[in-house]
């Protein structure tokens, strides 16, 4: 299913949640309530046997048997309701609710571990103490209340549920926080149970402000958050959540901030029981500026340290005279490109030479053993330092320019046709001629190409440069200054 699809299904359910949230009561309200939850649940499962890899499917199927086990505990009410004419304020339909409650924390942190394998210390403790903090609000403004009106037994069901969002909360900070990729898949979960701990608070605190008769639409909330989910496993990007990803390494504002509030929060709910006289206001307000110089150090720390390994990752990965792409970036973008090609090839049958696909231009300099040898290595630094700006130039937002060592570059150009390869190398050609300021002189080299295009020379990128690398030595052999594309049936040339 395409990106399109799945924020189509989000707005229709969205619209028919508000809608239900309107006629909640009612019958017809009810009605479209299960009709939708219905869908909901089917395109849950479906898209978890369907849509998701088979190694990748266990997180989807118990965020599926979640949802499945919520609305069979919303049928049960309804059938209480409808027989004896009231609902129990504890009852089986509990034991459905509050089993899902596990079952999606656990489905978050599967996904939290398979993405980030040996890398989730941090998001662990970032979870913990944000976690904490909120298990502290919850307990003084929710659990204990409840408990203190109506006393330990008639509270432990209803004490389950702020436990369960608890529960829900760690499991969504552990994912979030943890490293790997941050796309649309991990902000729709996180909508999702941002949505189930709101509608929760709401029937928590509502209650005490306005009629129930509008309380009880907050079911209708519910079924965004369970769209949510499904347009998650809905998205084509949905193999984020469950494939390993690069190490987040930057540290986000966000995260700052939610650690001072978590260091804040602990001493300000331990201070509401003592009041907040001048005495305790100043221990806030020394707290809060404590808390704030610990942090500004803490991100001055990290910052500098982020910044030496992009620096470092930055040399390993680039050419350090030109600034280019190295031969690890080439290989790695080029696997990938060839990848796609050849995914998207009918029955794995080759590309034909107009089809577009992935073009390699193979380029040596020539004469550039000349210029060293007369002006020496200051002047053959600003050859290729000149001639690899022209380069970058050329491929600029549509490929990748590359230096292999000496005076040898490659040229990758993604969606390119065998055509577009040569009107490429031509104007290649034209450019690396154009004279090169140097002190006093004006120097000047050529270039010979090789071209291979994906498909027509080989599917493996091994092959296909291999293929242009065969072709540029052909050009070299025919003359200086001209191109050779690599052929299905040998080499095609042009002066």
């Amino acid at each position: 299913m395409t990106a399109a699809k799945s924020w189509v299904f989000l707005v229709v359910a969205s619209a028919v949640s508000g809608v239900t949230a309107a006629i909640y009561a009612s019958v017809p309200g009810q009605i479209l309530y299960f009709a939708l939850y219905g869908v909901i649940c089917a395109l849950a499962w479906w898209a978890a046997f369907r849509l998701v890899p088979a190694q990748d499917r266990r997180p989807w199927l118990l965020i599926a048997l979640a949802q499945t086990l919520w609305v069979t505990g919303d049928a049960i009410e309804l059938a209480f309701l409808h027989f004896t004419g009231e609902v129990p304020p504890v009852g089986v339909s509990d034991a459905f609710w509050l089993s899902g409650y596990p079952l999606i924390a656990l489905a978050l942190t599967l996904m939290a571990r398979r993405r980030a394998p040996g890398r989730l210390r941090g998001g662990v403790l970032d979870a913990l103490t944000l976690s904490t903090v909120a298990a502290l609000a919850s307990w003084q403004f929710l659990i204990q209340p409840f408990i203190d009106e109506y006393g330990l037994s008639q509270s432990v069901i209803p004490a389950l549920y702020p436990v369960g969002d608890l529960v829900l909360l760690a499991a969504v900070l552990f994912l979030t926080l943890s490293p790997g990729e941050r796309g649309a898949p991990t902000r729709l979960l996180l909508a999702a149970v941002s949505t189930y701990l709101l509608v929760d608070l709401g029937y928590n605190l509502l209650p005490y402000l306005v009629d129930y008769s509008y309380v009880e639409k907050l079911g209708a909330g519910l079924l965004l958050g369970h769209a949510l989910f499904v347009t998650a496993a809905l998205h084509p990007r949905r193999a984020e959540l469950t494939r390993p990803g690069m190490d987040m390494r930057t540290l986000h504002p966000a995260r700052v901030v939610f650690l001072g509030l978590a260091l804040l929060g602990t001493p300000a709910l331990a201070l509401r029981y003592a009041g907040f006289s001048g005495q305790e206001m100043a221990t806030i307000v020394a707290s809060a500026a404590c808390a704030a110089f610990v942090l500004a150090r803490f991100t001055g720390a990290v910052r500098e340290q982020e910044r030496i390994q992009a620096q470092l990752a930055y040399q390993a990965r680039h050419d350090p005279l030109t600034g280019l792409a190295n031969r690890t970036v080439l290989h790695e973008a080029l696997e990938q490109a060839v990848e796609q090609i050849v995914e998207n090839l009918p029955s794995g049958q080759p590309a034909r030479p107009g089809d577009a696909g992935v073009a390699v231009l193979y380029l040596d300099l020539d004469g550039f053993k000349e210029i060293n040898d007369v002006h020496g290595h200051d002047a053959g630094d600003a050859i290729l330092r000149a001639v690899a700006g022209r380069l970058a130039t050329a491929v600029q937002g549509a490929g990748l320019a590359a230096r292999l060592g000496g005076d040898e570059f490659v040229l990758l150009c993604r969606n390119a046709s065998r055509q577009d390869a040569v009107l490429l190398a031509e104007r290649v050609l034209r450019e690396i001629a154009e004279p090169v300021p140097f002190g006093e002189h004006r120097l000047g080299v050529g270039a010979s190409v090789g071209i291979a295009v994906c498909g027509a020379s080989g599917d493996s990128p091994a092959e296909v440069l291999r293929a242009a690398d065969s072709a540029m030595y052909s050009a070299k052999r025919l003359g200086r200054g001209r191109w050779v594309a690599a052929g299905d049936a040998g080499p095609l040339m042009a002066a």
